[in-house]
């Protein structure tokens, strides 16, 4: 069985952030040339999708729980996340997340800004990710 690898995050980044906006459901609604390269799939491809489009199954339901609740109640939210490209491979993102707020302070959207997880970060991550979904329902 051909196991996926991971890219080479210095390659595809490139010193550049990817940016995302999505709407209150997550829908993507904005999606920078970044974000196309790293993720394989096109800017066309991701504006509209759900921007789980990209979970890794490697992920913990609860990190995304957590993330919602933070970021529906008006704060930041950062994590190191795994995201799926669309060819099957995978990488490690340190993201950041702030809602979009308009001038009644609603949250209208959220805009996310990534950049390549340390390889530090990523080992200490992988073992507790690991142990969350061996834990989760």
């Amino acid at each position: 069985m051909n196991r996926p690898t991971p890219i080479d995050e210095e390659y595809f980044f490139e010193g550049s952030a990817i940016i995302s906006q999505t709407d209150l459901k997550g829908t993507i609604t904005y999606a920078n040339r970044a974000f196309s390269e790293v993720s394989g799939y096109s800017v066309e491809e991701l504006v509209g999708k759900p921007h789980n489009v990209l979970r890794h199954p490697d992920m913990p339901k609860i990190v995304f729980e957590k993330m919602w609740s933070t970021i529906q109640s008006g704060q930041a939210w950062n994590g190191l996340v795994k995201n799926l490209r669309k060819d099957g491979r995978y990488y490690w993102v340190d993201t950041e997340i702030l809602p979009i707020k308009d001038n009644d302070s609603n949250i209208t959207g959220y805009i996310a800004a990534r950049k390549a997880a340390s390889r530090k970060d990523i080992q200490e991550n992988e073992e507790t990710y690991k142990r969350m979904i061996e834990t989760q329902d």
